[in-house]
């Protein structure tokens, strides 16, 4: 296990003082060479605003796109890890069927734009899947118990196809890369531990739940929470289909009031905050991992 030393060394407070004078250099060259008035102060009323007929605080239009993107990218996480790991084991099955499967859907999804996917699946699953399974109707039929829910988890009735679609589109484009992070982690493991179960009477399945998968977990854990935090930054492309998440929210807001800056920037500490706070709570995992094999 590496132990990285968390104290504060001259370099770090080097590259501190180093990054703090650019960003001073950068704002003070916007507010001198463009003349750009910075107008920090109306950000906070775009996070949230008090609505005078309710008497109380309620969210506003960056903090509702936040959490749009929250739920995108913990929904297309699941998804797409779902997706990953079956398509994973297929990529190493002793059938040539399911390997071939596995390995079609990963060279497709790979080698497409993910811009071409959104607009695909948009147009196809929105215009086509949707109507037929009729998610909409009955969303918007369900009682107000679970209009709410689906709105608390999901999105509005109005706009569920719209997102399922999203949803859809994303955990796929990733489930692609989980896919290849799956089969790598479980091709990692030595031969050795491979024939010592199958020694032991293990079937194939058995072998992959009780030895071979404890043991790609852990070297597998570390690129997943890369993707994870990918997964995030990727559900920014579907402000095209105008699935209203972070980066959305920000376009629409900065074309109202042509906060540029400000409004860019808060988007990027949101995202910030929220990757950032993805990789603590992975490393976190993988500390208590490595504590629990040394016991």
């Amino acid at each position: 296990m590496i132990i990285f030393n968390r104290r504060i060394s001259l370099i770090d407070v080097v590259l501190g003082l180093l990054l703090t004078t650019i960003a001073y250099y950068i704002v003070h060259r916007l507010s001198s060479g463009l003349q750009y008035k910075w107008r920090w102060e109306l950000i906070p009323q775009y996070l949230f605003r008090y609505d005078s007929a309710e008497d109380r605080w309620v969210l506003n239009t960056l903090t509702r796109g936040f959490l749009n993107t929250i739920r995108l990218s913990v929904w297309g996480t699941l998804l797409a890890t779902l997706i990953g790991v079956a398509m994973g084991l297929a990529r190493i099955s002793q059938r040539p069927f399911r390997r071939m499967l596995g390995g079609t859907y990963v060279e497709l999804i790979r080698n497409t734009p993910p811009l071409v996917l959104i607009f695909i699946f948009y147009f196809f699953v929105s215009d086509q899947l949707m109507p037929f399974l009729e998610i909409q109707a009955w969303a918007e039929s369900a009682p107000p118990s679970v209009q709410h829910l689906l709105t608390v988890l999901l999105a509005p009735p109005s706009t569920l196809p719209a997102f399922l679609s999203a949803l859809i589109t994303l955990s796929l484009f990733e489930g692609a890369y989980i896919t290849e992070i799956v089969r790598a982690g479980i091709q990692s493991v030595e031969i050795g531990q491979w024939e010592g179960s199958a020694a032991l009477g293990l079937s194939r399945r058995q072998q992959l739940f009780h030895v071979i998968g404890p043991q790609a977990t852990r070297r597998i854990l570390p690129p997943l929470s890369g993707q994870l935090i990918s997964t995030i930054k990727d559900s920014a492309i579907v402000s095209v289909i105008s699935i209203q998440e972070l980066t959305f929210q920000g376009m629409e807001l900065m074309a109202a009031t042509y906060l540029t800056f400000e409004i860019w920037i808060t988007v990027t500490l949101l995202y910030f905050m929220l990757t950032f706070s993805c990789s603590l709570a992975v490393e976190r995992l993988e500390i208590f991992l490595n504590r629990s094999r040394r016991r």
